[in-house]
């Protein structure tokens, strides 16, 4: 399986240290982030590892910024994009299980390196459940395709 990720200048040091842990689970990892200090917009990071996403050029999604906000809010104008700010492991598996999402968005400023490792291993091994969350997955994708 193969994800993109990418990240802003505030996350940096994070997006290396989720890089290389997910590579230790055996997953390709598609950098799309910054590497540098240098003050970068977010948005960009978070509309390129959506873009990545819904054409195929990766499987799912992690972008990281300060707060996960931003990139987030970037990510999900990508038509085909379900992006989620996730701070804590439980949020992160319901937001695979009930939502579907495909890009996981955290925050540098909010959570440690540990915490996010333990994020994103819960959003990765979650599965969609579909059922009923199916049928609301749905009706979030019917408003995104009202205003294409």
């Amino acid at each position: 399986m193969r994800i993109a990720i990418g990240n802003d200048h505030s996350a940096v040091e994070l997006k290396n240290i989720i890089k290389e842990h997910l590579e230790s689970r055996g997953f390709e990892v598609l950098n799309l982030g910054t590497d540098g200090p240098e003050s970068c917009d977010y948005p960009m990071y978070g509309e390129k590892v959506g873009r990545a996403v819904v054409t195929g050029e990766a499987d799912l999604g992690i972008a990281i910024c300060g707060t996960g906000l931003g990139i987030s809010l970037a990510a999900n104008k990508v038509r085909g994009v379900r992006a989620c700010v996730c701070s804590e492991p439980y949020t992160a598996r319901l937001s695979r299980q009930h939502n579907n999402a495909n890009v996981l968005c955290f925050g540098a400023r909010v959570v440690g390196s540990e915490l996010a490792k333990m994020i994103v291993d819960e959003w990765l091994d979650a599965e969609f459940a579909g059922g009923r969350h199916q049928r609301r997955v749905d009706m979030i994708m019917a408003i995104e395709e009202k205003d294409a």
